[in-house]
């Protein structure tokens, strides 16, 4: 798995956020689609921003504890 520094303004690929959360490059589309995950086009291209997947991530966290 890649590790990068948390303070580097990073963006990541498809495949890169797959192996960045663990999960299957078609489960990012699917977060995608569903418009669930903070995301960026790049020409055609979808990108997304390190820091506003761990801030996504964090809000998932605090989202998970209501139940």
């Amino acid at each position: 798995m890649t590790v990068y520094p948390k303070s580097e303004p990073r963006l990541m690929t498809v495949t890169e956020l797959a192996e960045y959360l663990r999960i299957s490059r078609a489960s990012v589309y699917r977060l995608v689609r569903s418009r669930q995950v903070p995301v960026s086009s790049v020409g055609r291209q979808l990108r997304f921003r390190r820091d506003s997947i761990d801030r996504w991530l964090q809000g998932k966290e605090r989202h998970s504890y209501g139940l």
